[in-house]
């Protein structure tokens, strides 16, 4: 038997896949070609269209459930259904473009459909999504001005605009955008840590050697945190080095949010203890029930101790553009630093958010390297533009080009309109629920977030537990139905059900719709148990 290794070695390169230098070529060309970009660009946009017209008048599932291995295995025969073709023509592989397309939309999740109300993830301005996609076509990437001077100046207009609907004086703050609200929420707190821990950036976190390995108090840095924050503040501290168990959880108030007198009191307590403070971290809103921590009584307590304050504002720092809603962030021009997701309360396309320090000379703290191949010394002013010196990525998507269009378009009133609308959605739905017997707000909302349990008369007496799995059951029947898109959580060990109204479109009747749902679907769990 001949050798395999030998036998292919020896085949003419024109039997080698791909080794045909003019087919290679002709195949690229292919792929590079303006007009079947064109041909493919309009039936893309008519099917978007199309597919917008359909779920926004809820005509389809709201989720289009399959079971992962069903979904798995689709996408892996598309990816080989034309693996063999040598030489597809433009018009045949424009026709393969939209039907991949309508693949993608078939089953994916409608997040235009009004009764998606689930996780924090918005039905996203359509036109957003086209700005997007000038920047991915163009791939006008970031790290350094010259690299994508628009997408670099457009980023640091909008900072400039949103930081000063924050409260702050043009040209004393800072800010960037990265992607997701855990990465912005990790750069700032780095930042807070090298700040508060001098050297740290350069000899590491050194927490305890200043006393014997066998004593009993060791003073490592710790992290003051609003109990219920987000899983990605204790995430960061265990990046950073400082521990998650180092995560120091604020005490609540009845409205589960931090208690200005017992956070005074912690932190009190710590300074006698000689521990080291990297921030603390305050939620506007946090996410389990939308608790808006009072900002002004917290930053008062942490100028008291000298601790740098950060907020979680990921979700709520909108509530600014609101005259209805800004009381909920009074105060939040004081944090040290803080984090504001575009792609929620501002409606555009996941990934874009935003991080902000108060105080422009923090602006490089958080990286303190020097990488001659990418940043000009024959040209320092353009720093201030070279986003690659502020975040995690070197690489990074033009993120703001969403946001930035859509502002140019409509202005700010529209994205005030969406939080008003929203957040007193999030209001008469709580009403709504407490009017209904059956049903139990598990809380008086601030904002667009509400959680409650549906309780029908047979699970009244019910244990905890058994009332806590029906509303999980309960859950899961509605989403499989492709009825209503709403998310599971848990109040005081017990589940719960949680909507976040962040589809502008919803409306009251929605909800009438949805509580009809949850009893119907709760009747037939309870006469299968």
């Amino acid at each position: 038997m001949s050798d395999p290794v030998t036998q292919s070695s020896a085949m003419p390169a024109c039997a080698v896949p791909g080794a045909d230098p003019a087919e290679r070529r002709r195949r690229i060309r292919a792929a590079f070609d303006p007009e079947l970009f064109r041909a493919a660009g309009r039936n893309v946009v008519e099917q978007l269209a199309d597919h917008l017209s359909r779920v926004e008048s809820s005509s389809a599932a709201v989720l289009n459930w399959r079971p992962p291995p069903e979904n798995v295995a689709a996408a892996r025969r598309l990816l080989e259904e034309h693996a063999s073709d040598a030489a597809p023509s433009a018009a045949m592989l424009a026709e393969r473009f939209a039907g991949v397309v309508a693949t993608m939309l078939d089953r994916g999740h409608n997040l235009h459909d009004p009764r998606y109300i689930g996780h924090q993830v918005p039905a996203s301005v359509p036109l957003a999504g086209l700005f997007d996609a000038v920047g991915s076509v163009t791939n006008q990437v970031m790290a350094i001005y010259e690299m994508g001077p628009w997408a670099s100046a457009v980023e640091t207009a909008m900072v400039e605009v949103l930081g000063e609907q924050i409260g702050w004086q043009p040209g004393r703050f800072a800010g960037f955008v990265t992607h997701g609200g855990s990465l912005a929420n990790l750069t700032a707190l780095l930042t807070a840590r090298n700040v508060s821990l001098a050297g740290v950036w350069e000899q590491g976190v050194r927490g305890g050697d200043q006393l014997p390995p066998n004593a009993s108090a060791r003073r490592s840095p710790v992290l003051v945190a609003h109990a219920e924050a987000h899983y990605c503040i204790a995430r960061s501290a265990g990046i950073l080095g400082l521990g998650t168990g180092n995560v120091i959880r604020a005490a609540l108030d009845e409205r589960r949010r931090i208690d200005p007198n017992r956070l005074d009191e912690t932190l009190a307590r710590l300074r006698a203890e000689n521990r080291p403070i990297v921030a603390v971290v305050a939620c506007a809103c946090a996410t389990p029930v939308g608790a808006f921590d009072p900002l002004e009584d917290i930053a008062d307590v942490c100028r008291r101790h000298d601790v740098w304050m950060h907020v979680d504002a990921a979700h709520g720092a909108a509530a600014c553009l609101s005259d209805r809603y800004r009381h909920l962030v009074a105060g939040l021009d004081r944090a040290d630093s803080l984090v504001w997701d575009a792609h929620k309360m501002l409606f555009v396309p996941a990934l874009c958010a935003f991080v902000f320090y108060r105080d422009r000379e923090r602006r490089f703290e958080a990286f303190r390297q020097d990488a001659p191949y990418l940043f000009d010394p024959s040209a320092p002013g353009l720093a201030e533009f070279d986003s690659g010196l502020k975040t995690v990525e070197c690489t990074k998507r033009a993120a703001a080009f969403g946001l930035w269009g859509v502002w140019t378009l409509f202005g700010r009133q529209l994205f005030a309109d969406m939080v008003d609308e929203t957040f007193d959605l999030g209001r008469l739905l709580y009403e709504k629920l407490r009017s209904a017997s059956d049903f139990e707000p598990l809380h008086e909302p601030q904002c667009n977030i509400v959680v409650f349990r549906h309780v029908p008369e047979a699970l009244r007496d019910a244990p905890p537990e058994r009332l806590g799995a029906f509303q999980l059951d309960l859950r899961r029947a509605v989403i499989e139905s492709g009825e209503f898109y709403i998310v599971p959580t848990a109040v005081g060990g017990v589940g719960a059900l949680r909507v976040s109204i962040i589809n502008p479109l919803t409306t009251p009747d929605h909800f009438d719709a949805l509580l009809a749902a949850l009893r119907e679907h709760g009747r037939r769990l309870v006469a299968r148990r």
